[in-house]
């Protein structure tokens, strides 16, 4: 008892250090073991051997404490935990996996303090182990919560990215792109595709996948069994996770895994509306697989169903910016179409700018067939062309029913057929092939019918206006000069017109040239204000009144006077420009007046060209400006060249009319040598070209026959016969017999002929100097070339050629220089043999 009378607390507790020390030991609540320096296993608790199975006897004297570690933690313990321990004399917390009695691991904790004895030499190892099986487990169950977290993170970052993308895609295909790009990099998977419904073919297109040669990636009907089909129709998510699930519900996706080496799939339909007030609608399916069965949680689940929400939503998006960008491109093609055709006015032109047009634009082959025009037009462009007698049905099929034939899938032709018409007349036809429109069929048949009736109504006009262009074209040339004097040895005439390109109307320009004496001639070239049937008709009143107004008594003044008293009777001829001269061709003398015209531009054979710039007034029947009408008088040297000409060879919008007259004596004098046949037109080419929107009219005199004849041709064969014209009217001019004549002319062609043959094969641009002089006796021809006559068979000596000339000519001689010299030279009224 105690002092206060209770009961003696010390005599009924037992303190904790009272128990017995070995009992603590033995069953600790972790394992002791007590080593040697080398690991020998000298002392171990009951507790350690309870944890492993193992027994005392086993361990004590006959196992190290690394013998009891696993493979790799044998190695560390050799590498880390035994020099660690050397070093410090203590480690803690060291990881480990001792292995069971009966193979079974067991994660431990080690704490181990090495007792060194009075010199310092090591004597033993304490160690305490924890068993931390259930440390692990937690460990475990952090990190796969952690991994997971990650993974969720991963899978919501690359769906940020894939939403962005997705708000940045404006087309359908670079949506599909984008959306495609995702399940690999989100899920791990090893392939995709993608699939998109076409509602108007009832279909699910294969639009786009990352490995296309695997698993069965191809289109479909909505209606067909297959998996993807099937999805598309239900519109939930399929998760196949498994070879023998696929089996059971879908033996061709079960078909397709097997060959892939594929063992799950996820099939995502790709949706549109929220389901509350509006229909959900499927707009396609997202098809991913792994290489491994796969089971998804919750997390990837509703990820999945995200992206396909997303995805369906741009999809949409981008069908409708598609729809509203092709029905813009296709407004601005016709358009474009329908400007580019107006600016040809024939019709084989706008039939052929209508087929530039369309290929390669919207079609990849095209070809337009007229029943109007030539027989058996046809333009086409593109190829290869289809098989050509079944577009001759398809071709009458669309003619006789005059409606479009449209092509369609596995029809053999491959190209679609539209008739062109115009006021209930089939004008022909335009074929296309056309690349394969998945969506907006009907769209694309209205655009086709739309460019259809464009195209014909504008084939129509074209040919209307080709009708009337012949019309007025034949009006107007009746009215011009039709029989300008020739075949009179003192003078050569060359005249020229060339109507406006882009008027359909007739002009007011003309020409005449007529004998008032036998020798006095006449020329005139004027200009009537306006177009049309009245400019036409005033046109043909003034060269009928020209005509009859002039007289060898008269003069170009009075001429022009009586022509103003004309225009009080005439208004129409107001205002209207002329240039009228008379030359004797007895004195050589060119007396002209200009009423508000162009100045004549004379060559003579010494010189440049000038422009004849005295005796100018006002227009006919002008009542502003000088009316005075004066005449100017000029000599012309024998050879003399007069050019008259209209304001549409000079006059150019955005071009000082200086210009003009500058360009054209330029090209006038360097056509001073070329031969008078022919040098009106290339003269009006040269300075017009054929888009040219005012009429031009040109008229060249060659006054008496020049002394010496003199003319550098190109090396064009072409040329041989402007030539032959020139030179046949100047030995005409100088009383050369016929037979001589005939003679020169064989020769010089064959002399010329050789030189561009033979001297000039290689060079385009070579030259050919021709010159000929007439003797009381004789007709002497110099041709000469500066070209190389190489290889066999090219000298004169051994061709043909020389043959012809020396059965033609009574003398031949050859200079060999720098070039080639052909003299030669005929008797006048001889006999060569």
């Amino acid at each position: 008892m105690s002092e206060t009378g209770g009961p003696d607390v010390t005599q009924e507790l037992r303190l904790p250090w009272d128990d017995d020390p070995e009992d603590l030991y033995e069953h600790a609540p972790c394992g002791y073991l007590t080593t040697l320096p080398d690991g020998t296993i000298v002392r171990v608790n009951e507790t350690f051997l309870a944890w492993t199975g193992h027994t005392r006897a086993a361990l004590i004297g006959h196992r190290r404490f690394r013998d009891l570690l696993t493979a790799g933690d044998k190695i560390y313990h050799e590498t880390h935990y035994a020099p660690l321990l050397s070093m410090q004399n203590e480690v803690h917390e060291i990881a480990l996996e001792v292995v069971r009695e009966d193979g079974r691991r067991l994660p431990v904790l080690v704490n181990s303090v090495l007792e060194r004895g009075a010199g310092g030499a090591p004597r033993l190892i304490r160690t305490m182990v924890f068993n931390a099986t259930e440390r692990r487990s937690y460990e475990r169950e952090l990190l796969a919560a952690r991994r997971e977290a990650e993974a969720s993170e991963q899978r919501v970052r690359v769906l940020q990215r894939i939403v962005a993308d997705l708000s940045a895609a404006p087309t359908e295909a670079e949506v599909a792109e984008a959306v495609v790009r995702a399940p690999e990099p989100a899920f791990a998977a090893a392939s995709t595709s993608i699939y998109l419904v076409d509602v108007e073919r009832d279909q699910l297109v294969a639009v786009a996948s990352t490995d296309p040669t695997t698993g069965n990636w191809d289109d479909m009907p909505r209606s067909s069994p297959r998996a993807v089909a099937a999805v598309a129709r239900r519109g939930d998510l399929h998760v196949i996770g498994s070879m023998a699930e696929a089996e059971e519900h879908f033996p061709d996706l079960a078909e397709s895994m097997r060959r892939s080496g594929r063992q799950s799939v996820v099939l995502l339909p790709l949706t549109t509306g929220s389901g509350d007030d509006q229909a959900i609608a499927v707009l396609g399916v997202l098809a991913f697989s792994f290489r491994e069965e796969r089971s998804l949680s919750d997390g990837e689940l509703r990820v999945i169903r995200l992206l396909g929400q997303q995805a369906g939503q741009a999809l949409d998006r981008a069908r409708l910016y598609d729809d509203a960008r092709r029905r813009e491109d296709r407004a601005n093609f016709l358009a474009r179409t329908t400007r580019s055709l107006e600016e040809e006015h024939r019709l084989l032109q706008r039939a052929r700018r209508l087929v530039e047009r369309v290929v390669p634009e919207i079609a990849d082959w095209a070809a337009v067939r007229l029943q109007v025009g030539p027989a058996g037009l046809r333009e086409d462009l593109g190829g290869p062309p289809p098989d050509p007698d079944l577009l001759a049905e398809r071709v009458a099929e669309a003619t006789s029913k005059t409606e479009p034939i449209f092509a369609a899938d596995g029809d053999g032709l491959g190209c679609t057929v539209l008739p062109l018409t115009a006021r209930g007349r089939v004008l022909g036809t335009l074929a296309l092939r056309m690349a394969p429109d998945r969506r907006g069929a009907e769209a694309e048949r209205m655009f086709l019918r739309d460019l259809a009736d464009r195209a014909g109504l504008a084939l129509e006009n074209a040919r209307l206006y080709e009708q009337e262009r012949a019309i007025a074209r034949t009006l107007q040339r009746s009215l011009l000069a039709a029989d300008v004097p020739g075949g009179d040895p003192r003078f050569a005439m060359e005249t020229f017109y060339q109507a406006a390109a882009q008027d359909l109307e007739v002009g007011g320009d003309w020409f005449d040239a007529f004998l008032i004496t036998p020798n006095k001639l006449a020329v005139v070239v004027g200009d009537v204000v306006g177009r049309g049937i009245d400019a036409a008709t005033t046109m043909g009143q003034l060269r009928s009144a020209i005509r009859a107004l002039a007289s060898a008594e008269h003069g170009p003044a009075r001429l022009l006077e009586q022509l103003d008293r004309f225009c009080e009777r005439v208004d129409s001829a107001r205002m209207a420009t002329v240039v009228y001269g008379e030359i004797d061709l007895l004195s050589s003398e060119f007396s002209y007046a200009c009423a508000g015209h162009l100045p004549p531009l004379l060559h003579e054979p010494a010189g440049s060209p000038q422009y004849l710039l005295q005796a100018r007034s006002a227009p006919i029947g002008s009542r502003a400006g000088d009316r005075r009408r004066t005449e100017h008088k000029v000599r012309l040297a024998a050879g003399s060249r007069l050019l008259l000409y209209t304001d549409g060879l000079v006059e150019r919008r955005g071009r000082p009319i200086d210009r003009g007259f500058e360009i054209l004596a330029r090209e006038y004098a360097r056509r001073r040598d070329a031969p008078l046949k022919g040098l009106t037109a290339g003269l009006a080419d040269t300075m017009v070209g054929r888009d040219h929107g005012d009429d031009v009219c040109l008229l060249c005199l060659t006054l008496g026959t020049e002394e010496r004849l003199e003319r550098s041709i190109g090396a064009d064969p072409l040329q041989i016969s402007l030539l032959r014209a020139d030179l046949r009217g100047w030995l005409v001019g100088h009383a050369v017999d016929q037979d001589c004549v005939n003679a020169v002319l064989l020769a010089c062609s064959e002399a010329v002929a050789n030189a561009i043959e033979h001297g000039y094969r290689d060079d385009p641009f070579g030259v050919v100097d021709v010159s000929a002089t007439v003797s009381l006796d004789a007709v002497e021809v110099r041709v000469s070339d500066r070209g190389s006559w190489r290889g066999p068979g090219t000298d004169f000596a051994r061709g043909r050629g020389l043959q012809l000339i020396e059965d033609s000519m009574d003398e031949v001689f050859f200079d060999r220089g720098e070039g080639t010299t052909v003299t030669m030279r005929r008797h006048r009224g001889g006999d060569p043999s």
